[in-house]
């Protein structure tokens, strides 16, 4: 019944949305979850999982809870529109393909993460994705310790060190053996990691910053940063990026 009124009523807009609106309501709280993660400012697609659309096909895609409608596809009506979203969020960032109904989010932002829904009016399917956008990964920096009171004559306290990130580790390492992390899924404003050798380690030390999909590693030059403290500590600025 549901089916045969998608059918009869792919012109009249309202009718559309007051289906999909129902159909939402009933069916797609039963659906899986597919998670997506993508690197801030760059492009993710969700597909819609139609092959070929077909001419009396109509899809529909939502953002966020309650569902706003970014882009929808009636073939019939000649209908194949994308939408500015909730505060004209993915204004000029959105691609939909006319021949399966994918959908490309380009340029993406933090904004942009959440979830995602497509339905088929035809089957009846419905899809949904949960977008992740991860914020650029700054270098963290490896500083001496000179306030540390465990620092002793033969050992030196360092300290690794990030600001304004959120949903990362940060981890000692040395060389391949993890000897630390610290954790956090808020924005944190200042995140730091302690680490103490002695002056005549001669093994690799590293700290990484890392989240799901990226990475950044800075390498500890002992010899250029145990020395006496004094002043200022000393800073190593070497970045390294994937």
């Amino acid at each position: 019944m549901l089916k045969f009124l998608f059918k009869i009523t792919t012109k009249t807009q309202f009718c559309l949305d007051f289906i999909i609106f129902v159909y939402f309501c009933v069916f797609a709280d039963a659906d899986a979850v597919t998670s997506v993660s993508v690197m801030e400012g760059g492009s993710v697609t969700l597909e819609s999982g139609v092959t070929e659309i077909q001419t009396h096909d109509v899809i529909m895609w939502t953002f966020g809870r309650p569902e706003a409608r970014i882009a929808q596809i009636n073939k019939q009506a000649g209908i194949f529109s994308t939408y500015d979203g909730p505060d004209g969020r993915f204004r000029d960032r959105l691609k939909l393909d006319h021949q399966t109904g994918s959908l490309t989010i380009t340029n993406t932002r933090n904004t942009h993460s959440g979830l995602y829904q497509v339905i088929d009016g035809m089957t009846l399917t419905t899809h949904r994705f949960n977008v992740t956008v991860y914020a650029r990964l700054p270098c963290p920096v490896i500083s001496r310790d000179c306030s540390s009171s465990s620092s002793s004559s033969s050992s030196c306290s360092l300290v690794c060190s990030v600001v304004n990130v959120d949903h990362v580790t940060l981890s000692w390492y040395k060389g391949n053996s993890l000897l630390s992390s610290i954790s956090v899924s808020d924005l944190s404003i200042s995140l730091s990691l302690p680490l103490e050798v002695e002056y005549q380690d001669k093994n690799s030390y590293s700290c990484v910053l890392n989240n799901p999909i990226s990475n950044q590693t800075q390498h500890l030059d002992i010899t250029q940063l145990c020395h006496t403290c004094s002043g200022t500590a000393a800073l190593i600025l070497v970045r390294l990026f994937d």
